[in-house]
């Protein structure tokens, strides 16, 4: 894919995967996240490897990250949303999702989802709704699957 890079009020927020610090996503995932809490090194590497990762950056440190679970052409899943807690509250998150919103792979899917706990208010102003026919989902949840036994 082609890097993109966009700079706004001293922050970058680029797709370029060797701007990414696999320490600052590895350290925020497995002991900051409700979703990804313990998630090991590897896993992390290995899901960065196998999507579209979207960062954000400001003096050169990694504040932000995001990545899509996508085939680019029909499906995209929105995965690792997150800004650092002492770059919240400027509106970061909403640039971040207007740049990835505005790559023209991502335009093109059929079907743009996400799940989140607390953050429904984001994402709606970016179009995103509750599932219009959540009988017809389905999962498997292994909720308990990076807690050592």
């Amino acid at each position: 894919m082609e890097v993109t890079n966009l700079e706004k009020d001293g922050y970058l927020f680029s797709n370029d995967k060797s701007l990414l610090q696999i320490e600052v996503i590895h350290t925020y995932l497995s002991t900051e996240s409700y979703w990804a809490n313990g998630i090991p090194l590897e896993v992390v590497e290995k899901s960065i490897s196998n999507s579209e990762c979207f960062g954000v950056y400001h003096t050169g440190k990694q504040i932000g990250f995001a990545r899509w679970i996508t085939d680019k052409a029909t499906f995209g899943y929105l995965a690792d949303v997150f800004i650092l807690p002492e770059h919240r509250g400027k509106g970061l998150s909403k640039v971040l999702m207007q740049f990835m919103l505005s790559f023209p792979w991502l335009k093109g899917c059929r079907r743009l989802v996400l799940a989140t706990r607390d953050a429904h208010s984001l994402y709606a102003q970016n179009g995103f709704e509750p599932l219009s026919h959540p009988d017809r989902f389905m999962e498997i949840v292994r909720k308990d699957i990076y807690k050592s036994n």
